[in-house]
Order: structure tokens, then C-alpha cells, then sequence
């Protein structure tokens, strides 16, 4: 199995479609930090006066008149009939801040996640679409059937082939990774606020990237799987697209309630440790009125986590018995 294994790498680090999607991931990389850098430069120097300005004004604003404006509205509050929202709702002035004018720092804990979780989007997508072309090529081209005659046991030809797609590719998500996380904390470093990237900090960033890595080898894997099913490394991408356009796109908007089926949230709760969706709750109130309020809801860590590991055994199991069965011309 090992020396199958090792003969499945040696193949697919050969394919030239895998030579353009590792190209492909480190451009994207690359414009990802410029897009970044961009995004985190400070305002010019004339933009950062007219925010002193403003702030200036506001504050002297506030000194004058938020006494007045507090004692006005206390009183409006004091004749609204009930029921009538709590004062501190009603009648806030804070005082303004200098930090709430202008473009706001970048701060490396708070963008950083977000990067890493889009990296590994695309990571998922060029590992799944390395993945579908691998095996989808082999058997469009009758390829298999000749390997087949070397190696006739099915079901090591086929475990092989899928460990090497995972593994084969679980380097390279790691550097990218790494590019992604070390750039953005140099870029801010410089450009916005790396004071509270703090060892707990860190340590869950790299978590983050850790569970990127699993998702983009369990992408490899499926891939694998659906380009045998289809044989054919288009039709493995359309049915993704399908997918995506129908599942996510048009149903989980109708259907509300079934986003915690779907793969993306799933895929975010593992990714993220936790992810938060929301629903659109409805109701009737005593005076016939109708009113909707969107409800916040968690979806775990572990929730993610199994739904991805069956899924994955489940696609796994199927690919192996069609393997196993299937006349493979």
C-alpha cells in the first residue's frame, strides 16, 4: 500500500493540472496580501485632519449642548405613555472619540481569522479540483484499465489513490497558510496593530490553520470520488457548481431552518470553531399584529466536525464499492 501510495505521488505531482493549481494558489495568495496591504494603509494626511476636524467639532458639540439634550429627552421620556423603552436606550450621548472618526486601524487578531478562513475556501475548491481531475483523467483516457492490469487489486488502487490526493496536497495547504498568516502579520505590523497578538492569540490562529489543512485533504478526497463517479473532471466540477448555485444559493434561502444540512456552515463551524447563522422567526402577536425578528443561532464545532467526517466516510465507502464493482470500461 505504501509503495502504492508513493507511486500515486510521484503521478500526481507529474499532472500538469496540478502544476497550475499550485501555481494558481500561490497568485491568489499573493493578491490576497496586496488586497491586504491595500486595505490596511492609513488615511493620507489630509484625510486624517479633516477626521481631527470633525471630531473637534463633535466634541465641542457635545460639551455644549449634551446636558440640554439629555434633560430634553429625560422629559420626552417622562410623557411617552407606556409602554415606553428603558431612558438608557432612549437618551444616550456618549461622548465622541477621536478613534470613531476616520478609517479605523487594522487590528491582526481581528482580520486575520477572516483571511485564513477565506484561504481556506480556495484551498477546499484547488484541492478538490486536483482531486476530480486525478482520478476523472484516468478514467476518460482509459488510463486505469491499464493500470488495472499491473495492480488488480481494486480496493489498494483506489486507497492508494485517495491517500495520495489528501496527502500529496497537505503540504502545500500548509505553507500557503503559513504565507498568509506570517504576511498579514508583517503587513499590519507595520500598517495597523499587532499589540495584542498575544500567545493565546496565536495559538489560535494556528489552530485555524491546522483545521484548514484537514479540510482542504478531505476536499482532495472527495474530489477524488466524484471524478471517479463521473468520470470526468468537468462533470465533477459542474456537479459542485450545482451544488452550490441550488443547495446554497436558492434553497438555503427558502429554507431556512435546513442551513445546519448544508456543507458551507458546517465547513465554517469546523473551520472556525463555532459559527453563527441566522433565523427569520415569525410570529403572531395577542393584538393580531404580525412581526419577524432575526434570531441569532450557533452552530458547534462538533457538529462541523462530524458532518464532515461522515460525509466524508460516506462518500469514501460508495466511491470504493462503485470502484470495486463497476465494469471499468
Amino acid at each position: 500500500m505504501i509503495r502504492l501510495t508513493k507511486v500515486e505521488l510521484r503521478r500526481l505531482t507529474a499532472r500538469r493540472l496540478t502544476a497550475i493549481g499550485i501555481v494558481g494558489l500561490f497568485l491568489i495568495t499573493g493578491l490576497l496580501l496586496v488586497a491586504t496591504w491595500v486595505d490596511a494603509r492609513p488615511l493620507s494626511a489630509e484625510a486624517q485632519r479633516e477626521a481631527q476636524r470633525q471630531y473637534e467639532l463633535a466634541h465641542r458639540d457635545w460639551k455644549t449642548n449634551a446636558a440640554e439634550n439629555l434633560r430634553l429627552c429625560e422629559a420626552d421620556w417622562q410623557r411617552q405613555p407606556d409602554p415606553k423603552p428603558k431612558l438608557e436606550e432612549m437618551c444616550t450621548y456618549p461622548e465622541p472619540k477621536l478613534e470613531d472618526f476616520g478609517k479605523p486601524q487594522t487590528v491582526f487578531s481581528e482580520i486575520t481569522p477572516e483571511l485564513l478562513q477565506g484561504t481556506s475556501y480556495f484551498l477546499a475548491f484547488a484541492a478538490f479540483l486536483i482531486g476530480a481531475s486525478f482520478l476523472g483523467a484516468e478514467f476518460s483516457s482509459g488510463a486505469i484499465g491499464n493500470w488495472l492490469t499491473f495492480e488488480p487489486r481494486r480496493l489498494r488502487v483506489y486507497g492508494s489513490k485517495l491517500l495520495a490526493a489528501a496527502t500529496g496536497l497537505v503540504p502545500i495547504a500548509a505553507v500557503v497558510l503559513a504565507i498568509v498568516l506570517f504576511g498579514t502579520f508583517l503587513i499590519v505590523d507595520r500598517l495597523g496593530d499587532t499589540a495584542n497578538a498575544t500567545t493565546k492569540v496565536w495559538a489560535d490562529l494556528a489552530a485555524i490553520g491546522g483545521r484548514a489543512v484537514v479540510t482542504t485533504a478531505l476536499a482532495a478526497v472527495l474530489g477524488c470520488v466524484i471524478g471517479l463517479l463521473f468520470r470526468h473532471t468537468a462533470a465533477a466540477i459542474g456537479v459542485v457548481m450545482a451544488y452550490v448555485v441550488l443547495a446554497e444559493g436558492v434553497f438555503a434561502s427558502f429554507l431556512e431552518k435546513a442551513q445546519p444540512w448544508l456543507v458551507r456552515l458546517n465547513f465554517n463551524a469546523f473551520v472556525r470553531h463555532d459559527t453563527k447563522y441566522y433565523l427569520n422567526d415569525c410570529k403572531t402577536g395577542s393584538d393580531g399584529s404580525y412581526s419577524c425578528d432575526y434570531v441569532e443561532k450557533t452552530l458547534s464545532f462538533e457538529h462541523g466536525a462530524w458532518y464532515l467526517a461522515i460525509l466524508t466516510v460516506a462518500a469514501v465507502l460508495i466511491g470504493g464499492w462503485v470502484f470495486h464493482r463497476r465494469d471499468i470500461n
